[in-house]
């Protein structure tokens, strides 16, 4: 089935991020969107409220007629839904053409110039500055990003169809469907390892990413990976290099190096060393491709954001209060990094809800590490996703792992509570479970104080 003979698109899975993006696209382009979700969620809402019909119930009879006409219709399938899903199985055994989400992106980007944004840690905003710079300097870009960009209030940036920005994500080994044609590696830490087995087997497939790009050296990597490519970070080897580095009223300053030239006082709104590497990793693709360095640095100012990004909720004088989807124990080290460079003179207490029981048993002691950095730690049972309970993995043995002065379990329908009732002036929310979806619940009862 080419693009063209597609009349409607219909997802089932279609509120995760991912999928909601490719929603959007196929929506924009004028396809029939329509799609099946367990739960209603502030995606989702988006989604309806941009014209496209979802339901939440697994029932075929709720599919409309347009999308049981097997010629014209196209059936997107995250890898999450279960075997015996009722309308997973009706277009199976009809013989639809049924994608996964990574396999529709490789069709997408095949036939477009694609950026595509590798690594463990910082993919999103990576792909969502890149996006961005590319968007805002005039280029006919369409960005797919696994976040809600700020300025943007979508997952989508751009509506263009000669450039792709994509997030090649090594979950699954879905970035090996990918087309790119300009790549990065922001990491190569060991995650995952339900998939891989071994951080040697995931290093593997990172290395059979970058040999999917037609130019060897249209791969750029950060200082941590030991690939070779085009070097960007603070090192004085680096082709890309970030220097002068200073804090100036909540925001970054600093020179970038490149091959051509040095540019003076850029500045970058988002805190951390990681989103500063993410920025210098954007700039450096978008440099290479020829864009403007003026627009590129109005770019790298003027950007937000992701939703769940290290986002400041509540910024007051009295209350700062700051979510992030931070759910391995490097990112939660960036996490508190940054808030403690930004705001460490405060009194900061870090409520983690872990993702995943493979993922807490694989990395327990650096979990423990990561968060006894905070004096002040509240933890939430674990979020399961997609995994049933593995004896001895609680989010109790975690919790006497840490070296936190303070520290405690809260059931997640008492966090409020204690929240409101807490004298911390920075209160950071981290994970990737549905902790997410009590961001708006949290603000609203700390908004309050």
């Amino acid at each position: 089935m080419d693009m063209n003979s597609i009349k409607s698109v219909y997802f089932i899975g279609i509120g995760g991020i991912g999928m909601s993006a490719l929603a959007r696209y196929f929506k924009f382009i004028g396809k029939e969107v329509a799609g099946y979700d367990k739960v209603s969620t502030q995606l989702t809402q988006e989604l309806e409220a941009a014209g496209i019909e979802i339901h939440y119930e697994d029932n075929v009879d709720l599919i409309r007629a347009n999308y049981k006409d097997v010629a014209s219709t196209l059936v997107v399938v995250t890898p999450a839904v279960p075997q015996e899903h009722s309308e997973w199985n009706y277009f199976k055994s009809n013989q639809f053409e049924i994608k996964k989400r990574s396999e529709v992106l490789g069709i997408i980007t095949k036939d477009t110039y694609c950026f595509a944004v590798a690594g463990t840690h910082g993919k999103t905003t990576t792909t969502s500055i890149l996006g961005h710079l590319l968007f805002q300097a005039g280029l006919d870009v369409t960005a797919f990003v696994g976040g809600v960009v700020e300025n943007y209030q979508t997952n989508l940036i751009g509506s263009g169809k000669t450039i792709t920005v994509v997030e090649a994500d090594e979950f699954d080994r879905s970035f090996l469907r990918l087309f790119p044609n300009v790549a990065c590696i922001t990491s190569t830490e060991a995650d995952h390892l339900d998939i891989f087995g071994t951080a040697e087997e995931m290093l593997v497939a990172f290395k059979d990413f970058a040999q999917r790009l037609p130019e060897a050296n249209k791969l750029f990597v950060t200082e941590v990976v030991d690939l070779a490519g085009i070097q960007v970070g603070f090192g004085s080897d680096c082709s890309y290099q970030a220097k002068n580095i200073k804090v100036v009223n909540g925001w970054y300053v600093f020179d970038i190096v490149t091959p051509k030239e040095t540019i003076h006082d850029v500045s970058f709104g988002l805190p951390g060393r990681h989103n500063l590497s993410n920025a210098l990793m954007a700039f450096a693709m978008a440099s290479d491709y020829g864009v403007d360095t003026q627009k590129l640095v109005e770019g790298l100012k003027s950007f937000r954001g992701v939703r769940r990004r290290f986002s400041y909720k509540i910024r007051r004088e009295d209350l700062i209060y700051i979510d992030d989807y931070a759910h391995h124990p490097t990112e939660i080290k960036a996490a508190s990094q940054a808030v403690h460079e930004m705001h460490g003179d405060k009194k900061i207490v870090a409520v983690f809800q872990p993702h995943l029981y493979s993922r807490t048993r694989d990395f327990m002691d650096e979990f423990a590490a990561a968060l006894s950095t905070f004096d002040n730690v509240i933890l939430l049972d674990i979020y399961p996703a997609r995994e049933l309970p593995i004896e001895g993995v609680t989010s109790a043995k975690l919790l006497a792992q840490l070296t936190s002065k303070e520290k405690q379990l809260v059931a997640k329908e008492e966090l409020i509570t204690h929240l409101k009732a807490s004298d911390a002036e920075i209160i950071l929310t981290i994970g990737a479970g549905d902790i997410g979806e009590m961001v708006q619940d949290i603000k609203i009862a700390l908004e309050g104080k």
